[in-house]
């Protein structure tokens, strides 16, 4: 039986469950002692007697905390504790997940689930948001990406672990929570409130603009994405009369998914090519993704649209248009997870997700802890990060390097960019309107998107 994990790139949680690039598994059972034994057997540090030792200390520590701690606490509480712990000290995406979280997990990657709607990760003891969702309680009550959650309901979340906290963000529908929220440039706390209620995450919305441009913004990367973007690009084109100029592929704030929905998405814009490869501990368990006949458009010109929290999946799909260039990549550079995590099912007890493998993108570039850097770079609004703010991949604790990719590991130069790229902006005027989801007009980033679509379809007309 096949597991869907969410891609979660590993990062990100989604009011309480994470997303990222999580590989698609097939459940297998755990054998802890001879194979891991087996293959380091040569590594002093991982003999045997050395192992049995360290179990000997783990079980004289639990013994202690069983008959000396303060108060009774279950056997249980304690190994769960010390699995966690065990999978958190890796790298901050992998972690244990008890039963109802991993029931959780399952449940978000069909696109619906219950809470608050936004994906946190955990950093220095607070819980930070990589991104609301669109239209739930979070992006409702004003909750922002790179806020840093530093009470809920008026208890502090330090010394919570993130799944402790993304239980008591999540709740019954209609129940109410606060959030103490520290923001980059507020001059004090920020207190919000919000109602919880059932998250169906519409992953895939769409519109025309300017009557012959179809805009796409993916908001995640669910079991739903790749179905939804192909039949919400089939609407827009009945709607224009099947006179598309060009397509706005918008993945700022989407923290990822499902990495076969990864592939899909990126298959949906490419003929033939490498779209992604990892690469694991064993040579032998890389693999390679390729795209096969069948691009959606018809070769239609592509700008696709990134910012810091774009991760993972998105990763995948940006950097395999962008090596293939297929698109012209505009925004501000991603959030830089370049690593799979597999989510492995532990038979009556939840399931662990573990960090099994880099992915690279069809240049062979890891993205780890460096992000995609647009073709065009177009920041959001004219306000600088503050110094030492930790906002990407890189600035998460024990984060994995980056290793294994091209020697460059940098964006591939382009000769096709159009003309009106050196002419397009990196910051917004100062008079610029103060952005207005309701109104695209006052996106600055999406509008000289448009821009530069606008560019390469004359382009292209010219050249015909």
């Amino acid at each position: 039986m096949k597991f869907r994990t969410g891609l979660l790139l590993g990062a990100a949680f989604v009011a309480g469950l994470a997303l990222g690039p999580v590989s698609q598994l097939t459940e297998r059972p755990i054998s802890f002692l001879a194979p891991a034994w087996a293959q380091d057997a040569a590594k002093p540090e991982n003999s045997k007697a050395e192992t049995y030792r360290l179990l000997n200390l783990f079980a004289d520590v639990f013994e202690r905390v069983r008959a000396e701690y303060v108060e009774p606490v279950s056997d249980r509480d304690l190994i769960e504790n010390a699995i966690n712990g065990m999978l958190t000290g890796l790298d901050p995406h992998s972690n244990y997940m008890n039963g109802k979280a991993y029931r959780d997990m399952q449940v978000q990657t069909r696109g619906e689930f219950g809470g608050a709607g936004m994906e946190v990760t955990q950093e220095n003891g607070y819980i930070k948001v990589i991104s609301p969702i669109d239209d739930t309680p979070a992006s409702r009550a004003g909750v922002k990406a790179g806020d840093l959650i530093v009470a809920l309901d008026g208890q502090t979340v330090q010394g919570l672990s993130l799944n402790d906290a993304v239980d008591r963000i999540r709740g019954a529908p209609n129940s109410k929570l606060g959030l103490t929220i520290r923001r980059e440039g507020a001059p004090a706390l920020i207190e919000l409130s919000l109602t919880r209620e059932v998250i169906k995450i519409q992953v895939v919305k769409s519109r025309l603009e300017g009557g012959d441009i179809a805009y796409l913004r993916v908001s995640s990367f669910s079991e739903q994405t790749d179905s939804g973007l192909r039949k919400a690009f089939t609407a827009l084109k009945q709607e224009a009369g099947g006179k598309l100029s060009g397509v706005i592929l918008d993945l700022r704030n989407n923290p990822g998914g499902l990495l076969d929905q990864a592939e899909a998405v990126s298959n949906d814009f490419l003929d033939r090519g490498e779209i992604v490869s990892t690469k694991a501990r064993r040579p032998e368990d890389g693999q390679r993704y390729n795209a096969k006949p069948g691009e959606i458009t018809g070769g239609l010109p592509v700008v696709l649209l990134i910012n810091g929290g774009s991760a993972s999946a998105s990763e995948i799909v940006a950097g395999a248009l962008q090596d293939h260039r297929r698109a012209v990549l505009v925004g501000t550079r991603s959030f830089g997870k370049g690593s799979v995590q597999t989510v492995i099912p532990l038979a009556g007890n939840g399931a662990m997700r573990l960090t099994t493998a880099r992915y690279y993108t069809p240049s062979g570039r890891s993205i780890q802890g460096l992000g995609i850097t647009p073709d065009i770079e177009v920041h959001f609004s004219r306000v600088d990060p503050l110094p030492g703010v930790q906002t990407r991949e890189a600035d998460l604790k024990g984060a994995i390097t980056n290793k294994g990719g091209t020697a460059a590991n940098a964006a591939p130069t382009r000769n096709d960019l159009p003309a009106i790229a050196k002419e397009i902006p990196t910051l917004p005027p100062e008079d610029w309107p103060t952005f207005d989801l309701t109104k695209p007009e006052t996106d600055f980033q999406l509008q000289q998107g448009i821009k530069v679509l606008r560019s390469m379809v004359a382009t292209k007309r010219a050249s015909q």
